[in-house]
């Protein structure tokens, strides 16, 4: 019976998607790294339900101000995959490559709106539930407006999510953000994904974060969630960022 109940449970859990994002938040904004700068993460994302978990560890990102109000993207996973009393699969996952462009308030302004398309290449073995086994491509809006210590942004997007069983879905999100104190920020967000395969349901999440500046070039980002109504009853983000 619990062999059943875990090869039913796995379609379900695939069709959870990882949406890597604004760290450490799910939803993005349009505000991209300023020109000739750098953003760099270590970090760790994962998400549960009963009978599965799955995640990267670590996995590195990097941003990059190529030129004025563009940013470069790409982030290279560890990823895991482990079905309870089983074993885990542990290996290099889909990469993610992409590009963000504000085209409105490019002298960053208080309103801010911009796009953020990205492709996510196949490199992890889809066999060991460790990549998706097809490109995929994320087509978001984001919009951002920043008044004294608060700002807020969020938006949506389209994934083109192809392969047998797959569907095309969609992500609508917002979150709000505090400047708590100098080097600390609190916020939150609440977004929802429809579903992503042939069967499957949409999945309404919140998350709570926070991140920390220890100084112009060092930062700690951490943040928790789960699914309102949906399969995941756990997900988390812990990240190092270093920013020159």
């Amino acid at each position: 019976m619990l062999r059943k109940i875990v090869l039913i449970s796995i379609p379900l859990f695939l069709s959870i998607q990882f949406i890597y994002a604004g760290p450490p938040y799910d939803t993005d904004d349009p505000q991209p790294v300023d020109f000739r700068h750098w953003e760099i993460y270590w970090s760790s994302v994962g998400l549960r339900n009963s009978y599965v978990t799955m995640g990267t560890l670590p996995h590195l990102e990097v941003n990059y101000g190529a030129i004025p109000n563009v940013q470069l993207h790409i982030i290279a996973p560890l990823s895991y995959y482990k079905v309870k009393e089983g074993k885990t699969n542990y290996g290099y996952g889909d990469t993610e490559i992409g590009v963000k462009y504000r085209f409105i308030n490019k002298d960053s302004g208080n309103f801010e709106v911009g796009i953020f398309p990205i492709v996510e290449v196949p490199t992890g073995n889809s066999n060991e539930n460790l990549g998706n086994g097809k490109v995929q491509v994320y087509l978001p809006l984001w919009i951002q407006e920043t008044i004294g210590k608060w700002s807020t942004y969020g938006g949506g997007g389209y994934w083109i999510n192809p392969g047998k069983g797959n569907k095309n879905y969609e992500y609508i999100g917002w979150q709000a953000q505090y400047q708590f104190v100098k080097s600390v920020s609190i916020g939150a967000e609440i977004y929802d994904v429809t579903a992503s395969q042939v069967g499957g349901s949409n999945d309404f999440r919140f998350r709570i974060g926070s991140i920390i500046d220890f100084n112009d070039h060092n930062h700690l980002l951490f943040s928790i969630g789960r699914s309102i109504s949906g399969d995941v009853n756990l997900q988390w983000y812990f990240g190092y960022q270093i920013t020159f």
